[in-house]
């Protein structure tokens, strides 16, 4: 089911004119009947107006990004798109379907990621129809399809990738925000296809651990990041150490065996390394 346009007519005028095709039925019919006249001029008014009268139903109004879908006796017609005021034949049936931009959030949703832990996670969801067509008769009610399929897509999509980055290059949800996105949206468009509905834009509106777990995944990201913190001190501390021996024997400034140079190491380490200023002790004495 492909979306067809199909013509109409302008409202107002054909509004004038079925009016002015009344006032004249019941003008022939209220003259034929005063002054005497024939059955059939009598007949040929009341019809004329009730004819009139009916062609009326067929007057309908399409607002901007508005789209009427037509049919005839089950069989779909055509689509009409121009606004204002339209006209078409009586017989057929008009259902208005909204072509704006529309977006949700769905609920927080409760799923297991990747690592199999449990995870809270919702999006907003910015979707258009753009084939009016395949809204309406593709699927039953478009609405609850794309809110169902959206809600599904988010639960598989979740599924697929860690809460964090465990490795170099691992995308996460936590992490790729742009990458996750992407999957999201292409995994929606392809689900409403079908549907006539375009997604413009999805994007992650909550992510949280669940409330059962939320403590002891903090305190692990608490331990990760005093890790990576002391790693990188310890870097660092190793480096300044070599660089401070290898410009005290450069320059000639003393001569340190190799039992001196530990201490030294040592020394140099605890200050670069620990967490509270170090208090010195000065030697007042021989460097032995």
């Amino acid at each position: 089911m492909k979306e067809t346009p199909i013509s109409s007519l302008p409202g107002i005028p054909m509004l004038l004119a079925l009016l002015a095709a009344i006032a004249a039925g019941a003008w022939i019919a209220i003259t034929g009947g005063l002054q005497g006249g024939s059955v059939a001029q009598l007949a040929a008014g009341l019809l004329l107006a009730f004819a009139s009268l009916f062609c009326l139903f067929g007057l309908y109004m399409v607002e901007p990004n508005q789209s009427a879908v037509i049919s005839l006796f089950g069989k779909y017609v055509g689509t009409v798109k121009e606004n204002g005021l339209r006209w078409n034949n009586p017989f057929f049936s008009k259902k208005k379907v909204s072509q704006r931009v529309r977006n949700f959030e769905s609920g927080k949703l409760k799923v297991n990621e990747l690592d199999g832990s449990p995870i809270e996670i919702a999006a907003v969801i910015v979707w258009q129809v753009v084939d009016s067509a395949e809204a309406v008769y593709n699927v039953d009610d478009y609405e609850s399809f794309v809110h169902i399929q959206s809600e599904s897509a988010l639960r598989t999509m979740a599924t697929s990738y860690p809460y964090d980055q465990h490795e170099e290059g691992q995308v996460a949800l936590r992490s790729h925000a742009s990458e996750i996105s992407e999957h999201l949206e292409g995994e929606l468009s392809e689900r409403l296809a079908d549907a006539g509905v375009q997604v413009l834009n999805a994007r992650i509106s909550h992510l949280a651990y669940a409330p059962e777990i939320a403590q002891a995944m903090l305190q692990r990201q608490q331990a990760n990041a005093i890790i990576a913190a002391r790693t990188r001190i310890v870097a660092g501390a190793v480096g300044m150490v070599q660089m401070a021996l290898a410009e005290l024997e450069k320059n000639g400034v003393v001569d340190l065996d190799e039992e001196r140079k530990a201490q030294m190491v040592s020394n140099l380490l605890v200050v670069l390394c620990g967490e509270r200023g170090t208090q010195p002790i000065v030697n007042a004495g021989t460097l032995y």
